[in-house]
């Protein structure tokens, strides 16, 4: 079948706008593509890029618009909004974030570990259909530049095949992550597809998907090399640098290839942390998680007004401050003893609000916050989406380097973090072998916490994590990384439409 997109909506992103709209690309997964009535296939759109750069360019900005996209995991329903959404999901997975209050009932079936238990449930559905789209528009793109093994002529048309694999590869992550409980390479886990017009796939090997992975990214970063982004919202070198990172830590053994790849980052010098008066958002300082210009984000995406996004958003449902399920009742909040566990002198402890008796018991009020009068932010929402900060390079490169036994160079880089959220952080020099790990898989959680990285770090560090008492389900309980409970299902559409899976196959 031919990847098609409306032909309407090609000119619009061939026009640069800055709107998105969940028509940008249609693909309605991987089998059962619907068929519009105008369509514009593979071989017109790579007959395009030959004369006009502009046009590849302008597909791959189509695909950035689908991660902040409502409704581009193929539903109407209002945890469906592109990549954010499976942020929560995760978060929510490895226990760091709590629902403590659930008036309206979103997240109920994520906290209670219902969807992943059974694949009838549509955050299955969701989650496959999103990445699958992103694979897919990859996939069109790399194909209308010369296909998997070619090599543009053009220095523009070689930055959109390096956006375009490291996209595929970035879909292929995820999937990864949410579909198989930990790395074993001969398990057969995903359909593995590299070109857009691919039929129904049985699935392929871990092994192979890592492969791909791998290779796309290695692939990137060299063609992205020169590329100077418009745009935090497009992948440069250090993004597809950082994702290569995060693709060997899941796949283990990989340690000192880690911490080489984070140091460039860090080296680069195009990012910065954030400094304490960009902590804790109402309280006279800068808010560093809601702006897209902060000097630590080094992945992320401006929202504007044309956008659309209201209550159906990221913001929506975690931004107490916003007119939101986050202000209205659908609270989520740190897990208490996450929270217990960040000393009383630590800039951080300040994100969140510690009141019991108010029933926003530490919900992040003081770290994401889209308004100075709660429950009023205007609509639509123009706060930003963070995808990464450079503080994700330090903590994984300090990981790297305390699983590789270079516990010196992993107290520093815990360490330059730690001297900015601490008055002293000399306790770091005193850290090593399974304390020092220890103490950096319990920073990340901390610093990072609602940004979307928690089950990365769970499923990296195979930890087992019980939730406090302020979760509404299964306060008390433990889930190891690979508990089954913690794992997606293929979901039961794709199964029906696909002869080569079967509910047995799962």
């Amino acid at each position: 079948m031919k990847k098609i997109i409306k032909l309407t909506l090609f000119a619009a992103i061939v026009g640069l706008t800055t709107s998105c709209s969940e028509d940008i690309l249609r693909n309605d997964g991987v089998s059962g593509l619907s068929q519009p009535t105008q369509q514009i296939t593979t071989v017109q759109l790579a007959d395009g890029s030959t004369t006009n750069p502009a046009i590849p360019a302008a597909f791959v900005n189509g695909i950035y618009a689908q991660m902040i996209t409502v409704g581009s995991g193929g539903s109407d329903s209002q945890v469906d909004f592109g990549q954010k959404a499976y942020d929560i999901f995760g978060d929510m997975l490895s226990g760091d974030m709590a629902l403590t209050n659930s008036d309206y009932r979103w997240y109920n079936r994520i906290a209670q570990l219902q969807s992943t238990n059974d694949f009838t449930f549509g955050e299955n559905r969701m989650i496959w259909r999103y990445y699958y789209r992103i694979i897919r528009s990859a996939n069109t793109v790399i194909q209308s530049l010369g296909g998997n093994d070619f090599i543009p002529d053009s220095q523009e048309n070689k930055f959109s095949m390096g956006q375009a694999k490291a996209l595929r590869a970035y879909g292929y992550f995820y999937l990864t992550q949410y579909y198989q409980k930990e790395y074993v390479g001969t398990e057969m886990i995903l359909p593995l597809y590299v070109e857009p017009s691919s039929g129904n796939l049985p699935k392929s090997s871990a092994e192979d998907i890592y492969n791909l992975m791998e290779q796309d990214l290695t692939e990137s970063i060299t063609l992205l090399n020169g590329f100077n982004r418009i745009a935090k919202s497009e992948i440069n070198q250090d993004i597809a640098k950082a994702l290569y990172a995060y693709v060997l830590g899941a796949r283990g053994g990989n340690d000192g290839k880690i911490a080489t790849l984070t140091q460039q980052v860090i080296n680069s010098g195009n990012y910065t942390m954030l400094a304490s008066s960009e902590v804790v958002a109402g309280t006279g300082g800068v808010n560093g998680f809601d702006d897209v210009n902060s000097n630590s984000w080094m992945w992320g995406i401006d929202i504007v007004p044309t956008n659309g996004l209201g209550l159906v958003s990221w913001w929506g449902q975690i931004d107490a401050w916003s007119y939101s399920y986050g202000w209205a009742g659908d609270y989520k909040a740190i897990d208490l003893d996450l929270y217990n566990a960040i000393p009383a002198n630590d800039i951080r402890k300040g994100q969140f609000f510690g009141n019991a008796a108010s029933g926003r018991y530490l919900q992040p009020l003081y770290k994401f916050r889209a308004s100075d009068a709660i429950g009023s932010a205007p609509r639509p929402i123009t706060s930003d989406y963070v995808y990464m900060r450079i503080e994700e390079m330090y903590l994984l490169n300090a990981e790297a380097n305390a699983n590789a036994g270079n516990d010196a160079a992993a107290r520093t880089s815990l360490k330059a973090l730690m001297a900015r959220r601490l008055p002293d952080a000399s306790y770091v020099d005193g850290l090593s072998g399974q304390a020092l790990k220890n103490e950096i898989y319990l920073q990340t959680r901390i610093e990072l916490w609602g940004e979307g990285k928690s089950f990365l770090a769970m499923k990296r560090n195979k930890a087992t994590v019980t939730r406090g008492a302020n979760h509404i389900f299964f306060a008390g309980n433990s889930y190891s990384y690979n508990d089954e409970s913690l794992q997606f299902e293929i979901p039961l559409d794709e199964i029906q439409n696909n002869p080569f899976l079967s509910e047995q196959n799962q």
